[in-house]
């Protein structure tokens, strides 16, 4: 969900202005949602990402059940208060300035139930992709492995169509339900739902909630041998500082991010408490310390390197939203 800065005329109308704007939206949230809804001002975001790196988002929301979800769509349209879906926090970068409007995040367990039936999977898009390859593992189901590794939720997976071990989301997706901007909620077959290498163009302006997942029956031992094959080939191959995943989309099918990054020479290479990890050159790691600031300063020194060093134009496969610090 692309966010529409605020932009007024200078930058002391800017900060009244939006603070006014802002208790204004967060009272008429609090008098319309139940109260299961989880609703703060001013909350940090940098703890929801992987990455620990951020600013505050204005409001922070987490709605109870699609209802409470479509009412939050519905006021943010009416006060023409941008949103932004929040996931697990992987594959993001805040900037500094945090996110200015509302965040809405599907955390709440109203939209992380997981029920097998059959050969299919039933999840809401809150639900971590490790549980679903854990509950596919013990009822027998194969081809839903590859989710182990992905650090996220099936929200997250399906708008970026997220990827491991060769598999995409949507190879397994057979069903797709979501609530449009004008919170209408829509359940549709696949073959109804374009995506690409990372992408899914629908989901770049409509919220997923949930989709129907179709498994292979396999032996669970099976299942479970490949996972550990999985996980074993994860650690061997990735940091296990705090980072986003992957940070550069690969510029082609024979020529990885990382590897390309590696012939650079770049692996080790530090802006603040930010490094390209020396394990896999493609992750962007937090040392403890980084600011987004570090980090997107050092996603601009590997693209000039690989632009003049190899005519290669490096796109980022992390999302990176928010504003730097007014």
């Amino acid at each position: 969900m692309n966010l529409v800065p605020f932009n007024p005329t200078n930058a002391a109308e800017s900060h009244a202005e939006r603070s006014i704007r802002v208790l204004d939206l967060f009272e008429e949230l609090q008098g319309a949602l139940p109260l299961e809804t989880l609703l703060r001002r001013d909350e940090p975001l940098a703890k929801r990402t992987t990455l620990r790196v951020g600013g505050p988002a204005d409001i922070y929301v987490e709605p109870d059940c699609e209802h409470a979800l479509c009412t939050v769509i519905e006021i943010c349209g009416q006060m023409e208060v941008p949103f932004f879906v929040l996931g697990r926090g992987s594959n993001l970068l805040i900037r500094d300035g945090g996110i200015r409007g509302v965040v809405i995040s599907l955390a709440h367990t109203a939209f992380s139930a997981i029920e097998v039936k059959e050969d299919r999977i039933h999840a809401g898009a809150g639900a971590k992709l490790k549980l679903i390859a854990t509950e596919a593992r013990r009822a027998g189901l194969g081809g839903l492995e590859f989710l182990e590794g992905i650090p996220g939720s099936l929200g997250g997976a399906l708008r970026m169509n997220a990827g491991a071990m060769q598999s995409w989301t949507f190879d397994v997706v057979e069903r797709l339900r979501y609530v449009t901007r004008d919170a209408t909620v829509r359940d549709v077959p696949v073959a109804e739902v374009a995506f690409t290498y990372r992408s899914c163009p629908l989901l770049r302006e409509a919220i997923a909630v949930g989709a129907v997942l179709r498994g292979t029956v396999t032996d669970a031992e099976t299942v479970k041998a490949r996972m550990d094959t999985y996980s074993r080939k994860r650690w061997d191959s990735q940091p296990n500082q705090p980072s986003a995943g992957c940070t550069f989309k690969n510029p082609s099918p024979t020529q990885p991010a990382g590897k390309l990054i590696d012939e650079l020479g770049l692996k080790g290479t530090k802006v603040g408490g930010a490094m390209v990890s020396d394990v896999h050159a493609n992750f962007f790691v937090n040392l403890g310390n980084a600011t987004a600031s570090d980090v997107l300063a050092l996603i601009e020194l590997v693209k000039t390197r690989a632009r003049e060093a190899r005519g290669i134009e490096l796109e980022t496969e992390v999302e990176i939203v928010g504003e730097d610090p007014s």
